[in-house]
């Protein structure tokens, strides 16, 4: 039976990374003795415009960056950088430059220092540029004993990182923009995406591995298994075995949708949509970037972290921000009653390795 009308099936998907932006050359004219000089002023951007200078910026400033994010009651981009020198670049730029303690390196090394030591279900860790630290957070599961382990690993890294703890349990989100169901689970769609000319979706890896065959919500089968991937990372490749549509598109749960046009990568600070079979849309802000979570079924790294709810069944369902898919439902903690932080596969790195692009 063909199925020509889809309330639930409006998940689509982005193909290529950001470009980047190239910053416009800025003049500077003499000033003369009696004119006080001039202060750069922070251009006013969007999300996506900030993403791209960001990009640019941190080409551009080599070792001397340490993070940026973006402000969206200001809409200016803040890049974090550890000297004066590199301080003006940013202005010149038109962003706000931020002088703070640790760069990049000094922020990577200690996380190089927690995947040794502190690699313990149940505790995540992500890069948070307003702070200028690593934040290490651990759920209910861990023991005290672990705690106290994370405790020492966290002091010895000093000002780089801080620990908290939450009472939820992060958890793979299984059970999920519409409602895609095997045997043994339910998952949601993420977005459709084209490979060789064929059809395809793109779901999370941790669902794929569980599950082979996919049927939609009537129980009709519509795809099968192409490409898993979970651990390490978290994304799954379904090839449409059924002739049905598949818009580049994601359900907005009231009746319409919204167009997916491109891929994109995520900005901290950027105001992000969620989608998925169990709580359908809400809302937040990216809050860290290239996290890591140690479920009970592994680590994912390079993960997109949130303050986006999610409850089980979202799995694989789209985060977007208009028309750009930005990454796929992987897990977190807490719910959407009392809320939680949610960790997303980016989308531009799932297209890369299964070689596919949005359609």
């Amino acid at each position: 039976m063909k199925h020509r009308h889809i309330p639930k099936r409006r998940a689509a998907l982005a193909g290529a990374g950001v470009t980047a932006l190239i910053v416009a050359a800025v003049t500077f004219q003499n000033a003369n003795a009696s004119e006080a000089p001039k202060t750069e002023v922070p251009h006013t951007l969007s999300a996506g415009a900030a993403g791209k200078l960001a990009s640019t910026l941190g080409k551009d400033l080599g070792a001397d960056a340490a993070g940026t994010y973006y402000d969206a009651k200001t809409k200016h981009l803040v890049v974090n950088v550890v000297d004066a020198k590199a301080a003006q670049t940013v202005r010149a730029a038109g962003a706000q430059a931020r002088i703070v303690e640790n760069s990049l390196t000094d922020l990577a090394s200690a996380r190089t220092k927690l995947t040794k030591d502190a690699t313990i279900p149940g505790t995540s860790w992500a890069t948070d540029p307003r702070s200028n630290k690593v934040v290490v957070t651990a759920d209910k599961t861990v023991s005290k004993a672990e705690w106290a382990k994370l405790g020492k690993v966290v002091d010895a890294l000093g000002g780089r990182a801080e620990l908290r703890r939450t009472k939820a349990e992060y958890k793979a989100f299984i059970a999920g923009g519409d409602a895609i169901t095997g045997s043994g689970g339910r998952c949601s769609l993420g977005f459709n995406v084209v490979k060789d000319g064929e059809p395809y979706f793109l779901t999370a890896g941790h669902c794929t591995e569980a599950i082979s065959t996919w049927s939609d919500s009537d129980g009709t089968e519509i795809g099968e298994n192409a490409e898993s991937s979970f651990p390490g990372t978290d994304y799954g490749l379904v090839k449409y075995t059924a002739d049905v549509d598949h818009p580049s598109a994601v359900d907005l749960y009231n009746g319409s949708t919204q167009t997916i046009t491109k891929a994109a990568e995520a900005t901290v600070g950027e105001k992000v949509s969620r989608s998925g079979s169990t709580t359908q849309v809400h809302s937040g802000t990216v809050t860290g970037l290239d996290a890591t979570v140690n479920y009970a079924e592994g680590t994912v790294n390079g993960l997109i972290q949130t303050d986006v709810c999610a409850e089980p069944g979202d799995s694989g369902g789209a985060l977007f921000d208009g028309e750009s898919a930005i990454g796929l439902t992987s897990g977190g903690s807490g719910d959407c009653t009392s809320g939680g932080e949610t960790f997303f596969q980016p989308v531009t790195t799932a297209l890369s390795a299964v070689g596919a692009e949005i359609g």
